[in-house]
């Protein structure tokens, strides 16, 4: 449905977007992951053919964004970081006439309203005057001018941005209930919504792709060791310092909960995939600790994304 060939887009001398390549499937939910300023607003912007690619192709549904991009408009919608909402209105009339612009036909346009304001659960306020609604409410209207058209592709750049946890919940389900019978491309920075809603992932920084595959398959390909939450009970200085110094045991980290003081709480990590837990059981054992928990800690989506996007410059000679 949307496939994106080398693209390369340049501000002046300043490259924003490194040579981007990636495909989604009809029907697929993508999360477009990166830090702030890593390329992806740019990205969006060259799918939905508001900036053309200095370099690189894109096609969506089949239609180039540069040489098709009436085509590519007709079927997508595009909901920014700001809702493109006009504040005074209606958001019945609003809806209306953002159906009018997307040229739904008028014997149709109203069916394509009530559809809008049912997918986004905003019917109950569709006689509300724009500026009078919630963030969240905003954020659906936005959703449902995207929606409008009843388009193959949505592309959502930081849709929960600003909204509070209710309604970043809200939005997230909204987002998931609509795989399938739209392809949707979200963008964003926040972690949680990447692995709570989307089937796939890439991973873009400083304006290059750094990794795509799905959000489980990330996290056991880069776990190249192995990993323990270690719960004992004994004092969580004399615990760090005992399993820091045992072979193969490469990193130790306290990870006691906010405020538990009786027992210690430690993330202890091994120097490559070889078992590390004979090893630490028989320490526990011979200091005559109490062991509450061992149980083996998967890298979390938060561990890949700081590890492809955290990787310091080597320094100039």
């Amino acid at each position: 449905m949307i496939e994106v060939q080398n693209v390369t887009r340049y501000f002046g001398r300043v490259m924003a977007v490194n040579d981007v390549s990636f495909e989604v499937a009809k029907g697929e939910i993508l999360g477009f992951l990166g830090p702030n300023a890593a390329g992806k607003t740019t990205t969006m912007r060259v799918l939905t053919t508001y900036l053309p690619a200095t370099k690189g192709t894109a096609k969506v549904a089949g239609f180039d964004v540069h040489d098709q991009s009436m085509e590519v408009r007709k079927r997508i919608g595009y909901l920014p970081e700001n809702p493109p909402l006009y504040q005074e209105m209606r958001v019945r009339d609003y809806l209306d006439f953002v159906a009018k612009i997307k040229q739904v036909e008028p014997k149709n346009r109203k069916k394509a309203v009530d559809e809008a304001l049912g997918k986004t659960g905003t019917t109950n306020v569709d006689n509300r005057v724009i500026k009078t609604l919630s963030k969240g409410y905003k954020q659906r209207v936005g959703l449902a001018q995207a929606l409008v058209h009843n388009p193959d592709v949505l592309i959502l750049d930081e849709p929960t941005v600003g909204l509070d946890p209710k309604q970043i919940i809200e939005v997230r389900e909204l987002i998931k209930s609509l795989a399938g019978d739209h392809t949707i491309i979200l963008s964003t920075h926040i972690l949680p919504e990447v692995s709570m809603t989307c089937e796939r992932v890439v991973i873009i920084d400083k304006g290059k792709v750094v990794a795509e595959d799905s959000p489980d398959n990330l996290t056991k390909k880069l776990s190249g060791s192995m990993r323990f939450k270690v719960v004992v009970d004994a004092p969580r200085d004399q615990v760090e310092e005992k399993l820091r110094s045992l072979p193969g045991i490469k990193k130790v980290i306290p990870a006691n909960a906010p405020g538990e003081k009786k027992l210690s709480t430690l993330l202890v990590e091994g120097q490559g995939k070889e078992e590390i837990r004979p090893v630490l059981v028989k320490s526990i054992i011979e200091n005559g600790w109490n062991l509450y928990e061992l149980t083996p800690e998967g890298m979390s989506l938060e561990d890949v994304f700081l590890h492809l996007t955290t990787k310091e410059e080597e320094p100039v000679q």
